[in-house]
């Protein structure tokens, strides 16, 4: 490790350098659509690899745009990582994409970093408290599949259901208190989770699977479906009609 550079410095430079990246890349008009999300996949994930390898050369990586490999298994610090989650929403010149950046030491996120590139701010664990202020009754959903127990939840509890971009935009939004919880259920990675995961938690707000266990990381499958982060004063009652929900239906949805 660079003594100089600590984890929590790096998880936030990551971010901040991954959206600068994005945002000049996308931002010169030179590409669109489904070429310009890839390119900018790549160019970030390359530039990531890079200042893992020069600044973390013993740590494991978890990332959605590289090859995943059992030596991570072995490792006790790993980091996981999407360089651009939402990225439909980028290519489309929606705000609701974000940077993904997490270091899990044995199986907990430790350190992690969501930046919000059009926003110009990045949420990182040391820094980063939830707004406690009027319930705003919204539950957000995932914009491009939304899943079904999102609407047997808002229904439940008379929330008012809403729908964005990337996780990590969603897990924003509940921290600024725009919405009073974000769930998913189907689909979703450990990449797409952990960052938000330690961002919400460092912030105050709950955090946990639809079940009310805590989510682990650096697993051998990544997959890791369901999620509730919420404002502590309505976790009972959403995981109790979660329980319902899964009573009635016999899964989350995953």
């Amino acid at each position: 490790m660079t003594a100089d550079l600590n984890d929590a410095t790096l998880a936030l430079r990551l971010a901040q350098g991954t959206g600068e990246i994005l945002k000049g890349v996308r931002n010169v008009g030179l590409l669109r659509g489904t070429t310009l999300g890839d390119a900018g996949d790549t160019l970030a994930q390359d530039w990531i690899e890079r200042c893992l390898h020069l600044h973390r050369p013993d740590d494991g990586m978890l990332s959605e745009e590289a090859a995943d490999t059992p030596e991570r298994l072995n490792k006790d610090r790993v980091w996981i990582i999407d360089p651009l989650d939402g990225t439909r929403e980028f290519a489309s010149g929606r705000q609701d994409w974000a940077v993904h950046i997490a270091l899990a030491e044995n199986g907990t996120i430790t350190q992690s970093a969501v930046g919000m590139p059009d926003l110009g701010k990045v949420f990182h664990t040391n820094e980063v408290r939830a707004v406690d202020g009027p319930k705003t009754n919204r539950l957000v959903v995932s914009r491009n599949s939304p899943p079904d127990i999102g609407e047997f939840l808002a229904h439940e509890l008379g929330m008012e259901l809403v729908t964005m971009g990337s996780c990590g935009a969603k897990t924003v939004s509940v921290i600024l208190g725009d919405n009073d919880a974000y769930v998913h259920a189907g689909g979703q990675y450990e990449w797409d989770n952990a960052a938000p995961v330690g961002v919400a938690q460092a912030s105050g707000l709950h955090t946990t699977r639809l079940d009310g266990s805590r989510p682990t990381y650096n697993n051998k499958s990544p997959y890791l479906p369901d999620l509730l982060i919420c404002r502590p004063d309505i976790a009972e009652p959403l995981l109790a009609a979660a329980a319902k929900y899964k009573q009635e239906h016999g899964s989350f949805g995953e």
